[in-house]
């Protein structure tokens, strides 16, 4: 994946001058022993912080190492102002946790008190109004603090990815799909580009592409990946000559941006002017981490961009589609195990899952298309999607959305698509999330997120939470058990 962020991650032990600085010193090394160990790859800053100037100091070197998210371990109690000035100046994603209590023979002079420390740093932080991750217990033995700092990597890849991501955009947002449409001042105060376009620029930019290296390239490239089911081989050089122009837009037009995604319109006129759907591109460009979302939904793009960085995995973006009837839930309950009908939905969109995630693709026409704008005709401009079942194995879905007061909130819940045919059309596929009924009605519902959700191919949920807290999403939300209500749930 090249369009997402490679961290290097440093730690850099703190310590309270009236607390042996030894003690920091020999605790940070055995975490970074315990991270060698396990392969977690971290450098050690050599410089200690236990005063102001010690922030300085540690700054140059952490510069110098190339270090760009940052571990603060209280080795012992710590000294409050320096370590959050330490984190308020740093430019990075920051990650606290403190060293627990070694044995009970050693707790006079060995004691380091970092349990204490970290209450006090919180407070200091807050008056800095810094948002540095904390990890659940963030207090352990240097296994401990390395499986905490191995978790942090995902999260500080996607806050670094978030920062420094533009969005490009191509065409309106469907006046017949307004949940797409939503005020874009939070995505400026996440730090991320928005970079608006008519659909007559990218058929432009399209136009002038003329026929070369790179786009045979790129026509054997999807020979190659499609196989059997390159089933219009005289669309192919159309879909490159799009992939093509794509690309080198965003390459173009990255500016002070490190990253892109894509949120382009896709139908109805598109068809017409192109002569395909974008669908498939979509899903190529998707499989190298530059996710396009569909519809021209922005924050779908967003949500697929922190997918990716979480996982290092393509991203796909689907529509919460349909329910599964119960002739079909019924006759398949090997596949449905002890999971409740209302735990079920089918994920589709036109064709648009790269293909490493996907069972069996092939190239098809878009179905529902074809009846708007070519009825009882041989397909020709609805043709380009990638069909087939999404493979089954553990997903999340995901959604950061700005509601129309221009407030973000959040949710990602954990599930699987299973191993049952969903006997339709499209890149499609039965998922399962465990309460998903109610968390359909008190969330999706009555939080007003929209139809298209993020997915993950793989249970990132853990990360994508952090994250959202890092980023300052303020209300975030999740599929609650049975026995937890969601605020304004009937009890009765």
């Amino acid at each position: 994946m090249k369009n997402i962020p490679s961290i290097h991650l440093g730690i850099v032990a703190v310590s309270r001058d009236c607390f042996p600085i030894e003690l920091s010193r020999e605790r940070r090394s055995r975490v970074a022993a315990a991270c060698r160990e396990m392969r977690v790859p971290v450098t050690e800053i050599e410089t200690i912080v236990e005063n102001e100037r010690d922030v300085g100091t540690a700054l140059e070197e952490i510069g110098r190492r190339g270090v760009d998210a940052l571990v603060v371990y209280l080795g012992n109690f710590g000294p409050e102002g320096p370590e959050t000035l330490l984190v308020q100046k740093f430019s990075g994603p920051v990650m606290l946790a403190a060293a627990a209590e070694e044995n009970g023979d050693n707790l006079i002079h060995g004691r380091g008190d970092a349990y204490c420390g970290l209450l006090s740093a919180s407070y200091n932080l807050g008056l800095r109004r810094q948002r540095p991750h904390i990890p659940e217990y963030p207090v352990g033995d240097p296994r401990d603090i390395a499986v905490m700092i191995g978790e942090f990597i995902p999260v500080a890849r996607v806050v670094t990815g978030v920062r420094n991501l533009k969005i490009i955009s191509f065409g309106p947002r469907p006046f017949d799909f307004l949940t797409c449409h939503a005020p874009i001042q939070p995505l400026f105060d996440l730090g991320v580009e928005v970079m608006e376009n008519s659909e007559l620029d990218l058929y432009d930019l399209v136009q002038a592409e003329d026929q070369g290296p790179e786009l045979e390239r790129i026509e054997l490239e999807i020979a190659a990946e499609l196989g059997g089911g390159n089933t219009y081989p005289d669309l192919v050089p159309k879909l490159a000559r799009y992939e093509s122009a794509l690309e080198k837009y965003m390459q173009a037009n990255l500016g002070a941006s490190r990253y892109a995604a894509f949120a382009n319109k896709c139908w109805p006129a598109f068809e017409k002017y192109f002569g395909h759907v974008p669908c498939y591109i979509n899903s190529r460009l998707a499989s190298r981490g530059i996710p396009v979302a569909c519809e021209a939904d922005i924050y779908g793009a967003l949500s697929e961009y922190m997918c990716v960085c979480a996982t290092g995995r393509p991203p796909g973006i689907l529509d919460i589609n349909n329910s599964v009837p119960r002739d079909m839930y019924e006759a398949n309950r090997a596949a449905t195990g002890d999971y409740a009908l209302s735990d079920l939905w089918m994920g589709f969109h036109c064709g648009n899952i790269p293909s490493g995630c996907m069972l069996g693709p092939a190239m098809k026409h878009q179905l529902i298309m074809h009846r708007l704008q070519e009825p009882g005709q041989e397909p020709n401009i609805t043709r380009g999607t990638l069909e087939g079942r999404i493979q089954p194995g553990p997903v999340s879905v995901f959604r950061v959305q700005s509601n129309s007061e221009a407030h973000l909130g959040a949710y990602v819940a954990q599930g699987e698509v299973l191993d049952l045919n969903p006997r339709s059309f499209g890149s499609i596929g039965v998922f399962a999330i465990r309460e998903m009924g109610r968390f359909y009605r008190h969330v999706l519902i009555e939080k007003r997120f929209p139809h298209h959700t993020a997915v993950a191919f793989g249970h990132a949920g853990k990360a994508l939470f952090a994250a959202c807290r890092m980023l300052g999403i303020g209300e975030l939300f999740f599929n609650h058990p049975k026995g937890l209500p969601y605020p304004g749930e009937n009890p009765f």
